[in-house]
Parts: structure tokens; sequence; C-alpha cells
């Protein structure tokens, strides 16, 4: 059984953070208290059986509107037909944090986390550019 651990993730993932109240753990990214270089979090998320496409249309429904997300991006992997991936990169951490208080965001978390069965590691990237992010701060 995997341990059980209240982590503030994203929102992943939007839905992963309250799945990853009852599963996962994903460890804390190195930085001084008051860091706001850009956040990026990479999850794996498998379905519920048959309930990806349900999944996947909750993770991208609650995710509007998200002030300081930069990129949100709900992949099917192409090995496992219940599994996706969720990329996310944020402008700070501190957005990160604050979207999961966004009421759309703590629905989505709601209504996807019964279809959920396992939730991967997770890894927390520090972002420094790309096509469509620019170049990092820093």
């Amino acid at each position: 059984m995997v341990k059980r651990t209240v982590v503030a993730v994203f929102v992943v993932f939007a839905v992963a953070a309250a799945a990853l109240s009852q599963v996962g753990q994903v460890q804390e990214s190195v930085g001084t208290p008051g860091d706001e270089r850009m956040h990026g979090l990479i999850r794996k998320m498998t379905a519920v059986d048959g309930k990806r496409d349900a999944l996947i249309d909750i993770l991208i429904e609650g995710v509007r509107d998200m002030p300081g997300c930069l990129s949100y991006v709900v992949a099917k992997d192409a090995a496992d037909s219940n599994a996706v991936w969720i990329t996310e990169v944020w402008d700070s951490k501190s957005s990160h944090r604050a979207s999961l208080s966004i009421p759309s965001v703590r629905q989505a978390m709601t209504q996807g986390k019964p279809l959920i069965s396992d939730i991967g590691q997770g890894f927390i990237t520090t972002p420094v550019g790309g096509r469509g992010l620019g170049l990092a701060r820093n």
C-alpha cells in the first residue's frame, strides 16, 4: 500500500492534489524561502479501468483560469490505456499553491478523485524556458 500523505502539489495537478492526500508522495523541491523561479510538476496518473477519458475531461475543465499557470498539459500514455501524464509549469511555487484554493480546482479534485486508481511518483522541476515559456527568471 502506498504511504498516505498530504502533499501540497499541483495541481497536478488539480485533481492530483486531492488524490495525493490519499496516495502518493512528492518530494519537496529544493529552494530558499521566497524563491520565485518557475515551478514545474510532472506526474503519471492511472485511472480506474475504462475511466481515463472521463478523468481527462475533469483534469482539463477544472484548470481554466488559474493565475500563474503558464502550461498545463494532459497527455494519454501511449502504452497504458488507463494512464495519463500531467505536466505543469507555473510562474512560481506560490502561484501553484494558491491555485489549490480556487473553487473550480477544488471541484475538479472532488470529481476526479474516485476515477483515480493510482498516482505515480511526482517530479518537481525548475523550468528554464522553452516554446511558449520564454526565458526563466534567474
